[in-house]
């Protein structure tokens, strides 16, 4: 059975699935930019930066606006900042997380710690 949901849930997942592309999108959020300003910002070759950038626009997750020669891109649904920032708070989150089981077993090596037997100095070979 097809399930048109489901599947577009998981090609869009799919399309954000980079963190090329998740840059692109975080610098779209202030305004437009054409593929040699996010080349600029982004710091890599440009053909990567349009290999990025025709990912995102074949799940219509960015447009293309031509003006002149050059060709800027928007995100065309800004719930897609929404999803970003959801995301950021997750990974917080799972950070907080991280940080709190981290201090747990801080907690627990002090605690075992001085219930360890004391470690023999090594033998130097003379008697």
């Amino acid at each position: 059975m097809q399930d048109p949901l489901r599947r577009f849930k998981a090609e869009f997942f799919k399309a954000l699935a980079h963190p090329a592309r998740i840059k692109i999108l975080e610098l779209l959020r202030s305004r437009e930019m054409s593929v040699n300003e996010l080349q600029t910002h982004l710091e890599i070759e440009s053909s990567t930066v349009s290999q990025q950038l025709a990912v995102l626009r074949s799940r219509n997750i960015v447009v293309a606006r031509k003006a002149g020669t050059s060709v800027y891109y928007s995100v065309r649904d800004p719930q897609v900042f929404e999803l970003l920032d959801v995301t950021r708070r997750i990974f917080n989150i799972h950070l907080a997380d991280t940080q709190s089981m981290l201090e747990q077993l801080e907690e627990e090596e002090a605690a075992i710690l001085p219930l360890r037997p004391a470690k023999r100095a090594p033998s130097t070979g003379a008697r």
